[in-house]
């Protein structure tokens, strides 16, 4: 779940191309929300749509970072449980407490910040990655 759509095609044919990958594994769906100028609009639009019965995982700089080995390990977890992982992404001025209280697990991927459709591209490519390693298959290294 992400707010904003991608406006440069080279992104989207990154996110495109791991978005076909991943269904091998996997059903997935990007819910794109409405961007505002307004942040608590965005901050609502999120709220509205977050499903309580998924395991909702927001991206944030001020969640836990993993490894990719401990992040297919948290994915195989989950999996076991909840049958829908989602995975937030928030707008341009991030997430507020309001949306991370009603998240199970709080990640964050660098310190670093990353445009939107780049990451929303890093974040399939780890995803692609978990299910490489989960069945053993080569990729990772």
């Amino acid at each position: 779940m992400c707010v904003g759509k991608i406006k440069e095609k080279y992104l989207n044919e990154l996110i495109n191309d791991y978005l076909m990958r991943l269904r091998k594994y996997t059903k997935v769906e990007i819910v794109e929300l409405k961007d505002s100028p307004i942040h608590k609009e965005e901050i609502d639009s999120i709220l509205k749509v977050i499903n309580k019965n998924d395991f909702n995982i927001a991206l944030d700089l001020k969640g836990e970072m993993l490894d990719s080995i401990e992040f297919a390990s948290l994915i195989d977890k989950t999996l076991i449980h909840n049958s829908n992982i989602t995975f937030i992404i928030g707008p341009s001025l991030g997430l507020n407490n309001d949306i991370i209280k009603e998240c199970n697990y709080v990640l964050s991927f660098s310190n670093l910040t990353f445009p939107h459709g780049l990451f929303r591209g890093i974040l399939l490519e780890q995803l692609y990655r978990c299910f490489k390693i989960l069945n053993n298959e080569s990729y990772h290294k």
